[in-house]
């Protein structure tokens, strides 16, 4: 993409950060159902001033429900209050990004230390009482990006259970949110967001992509019986955005 429209998209995007300032200011004097969906829009508006496009599939939740998805990109985040604007799980880095993290902070994000692991039952506690009150929280419990377009750089251990138990606790049905990014019409890593690379290498990247789309799946809601093993809904949720790949074959007898 020439140079013009990357400096066209970019200043875009300082716009629509300086109305998601304003809207970090405005959050807690709106009435929820209309903060709601002004976080929706400035999503969505967002996503398309980067030049993303946004492909929704199926109807995510308006009440109650821990959203689980995978995790690629920074744009992960946006992809989902485009779709749910839930209350998120962010770690503590996201609260220190600019404007960002400000607006994270006033829709209610639940920011987590993962220096400390003590720490842990503390945050599960939170998100068990946002969803007591009737609010979707969205997590993303691989703990970190990969690039999402092979089976070879998937974070070992998949889906961590700890905030699962949340759901079990409140009796809360769990919704996975399949996260797939399309470079050009197809599966593409362009989006991902790894190892030691800045936030603004990627965001440069993403502003010079032509044709990126992100779509974003809702998969069928998991009901947890009370007392379920939060390792085995962990894994049901897992399942039902990636299915294991295919073990080695075995011979013909």
């Amino acid at each position: 993409m020439s140079r013009l429209r990357r400096a066209g998209r970019l200043l875009g995007v300082l716009g629509m950060l300086l109305a998601g300032a304003g809207l970090a200011a405005l959050l807690p004097l709106l009435p929820a159902a209309r903060g709601r969906a002004a976080t929706r829009g400035w999503a969505r508006w967002t996503l398309h001033t980067l030049g993303v496009r946004l492909v929704a599939r199926g109807r995510a939740p308006r009440g109650r429900a821990l959203l689980v998805a995978n995790h690629v990109s920074w744009l992960d985040v946006l992809a989902v209050l485009a779709v749910s604007p839930a209350r998120m799980l962010a770690k503590r880095e996201v609260r220190r990004w600019p404007v960002v993290g400000a607006l994270a902070a006033a829709a209610g994000t639940v920011f987590v230390d993962r220096s400390r692991p003590r720490d842990l039952p503390a945050t599960v506690a939170r998100v068990a009482e946002s969803l007591r009150s009737g609010r979707p929280v969205a997590v993303f419990p691989e703990g970190t990006t990969w690039c999402g377009a092979a089976t070879d750089c998937r974070p070992a251990g998949g889906f961590r259970p700890a905030m699962f138990q949340a759901a079990v606790a409140t009796g809360t049905p769990v919704v996975p949110l399949d996260l797939a990014y399309r470079y050009g019409g197809d599966p593409g890593t362009l989006a991902a967001f790894l190892g030691e690379e800045t936030l603004w290498a990627s965001m440069r990247r993403v502003l010079a992509a032509r044709d990126l789309t992100v779509v974003v799946t809702v998969r069928a809601a998991l009901y947890p019986v009370p007392g379920a093993d939060r390792r085995a809904l962990a894994r049901a949720a897992e399942a039902a955005i990636r299915p294991a790949p295919p073990g080695p074959a075995r011979p013909q007898a």
